[in-house]
């Protein structure tokens, strides 16, 4: 990708599934690339913890979220980001409706695997946790490949 990106935030609903996860696959993936990666959800569960059964899921692939606490999307603080990546098309819909002004920033989590949109696992089995961990591997990998081609730097 030709334009550098050195602020990137996951953003999703509640910020206890979806986005962290993201946020701490990318992080993992873009390793020392010199890139900062956080979350947000556009109706957050402000101060939360990372949703239990996204938390065990996580830890059963070696991914901690230990330390992670649901936090508000806000025009303001996602100002200054360079790229805001989202779990579901209806989230770049409310993000335009609320900061039209990031539109030129806002792309799916998934757009290089589909751009389909990550189902949100909140509340449903594990097995359904299982398969959006996948999915969001899956689109981390495929972020990190365009964020750092560099191999070394794509860690696992």
């Amino acid at each position: 990708m030709a334009q550098n990106f050195n602020k990137i935030m996951v953003v999703c609903v509640g910020n206890i599934c979806r986005s962290p996860v993201g946020e701490r696959l990318l992080r993992q993936r873009l390793g020392d690339a010199g890139i900062t990666v956080t979350s947000a959800g556009i109706g957050a569960l402000v101060g939360h913890e990372a949703d239990p059964t996204a938390t065990e899921v996580a830890a059963e692939n070696g991914l901690s979220l230990a330390g992670h606490s649901a936090r508000q999307f806000t025009g303001e603080l996602a100002a200054d980001q360079d790229l805001i990546l989202v779990l579901e098309p209806g989230h770049r819909r409310a993000i335009g409706e609320s900061n039209p002004q990031l539109m030129g920033k806002v792309m799916l989590f998934d757009q290089w695997v589909g751009a389909r949109g990550i189902a949100d696992p909140h509340r449903k089995s594990k097995t359904f946790h299982e398969l959006v961990y996948k999915e969001l591997v899956a689109a981390a990998d495929a972020w990190a490949q365009k964020l750092a081609p560099n191999p070394a730097a794509n860690r696992r």
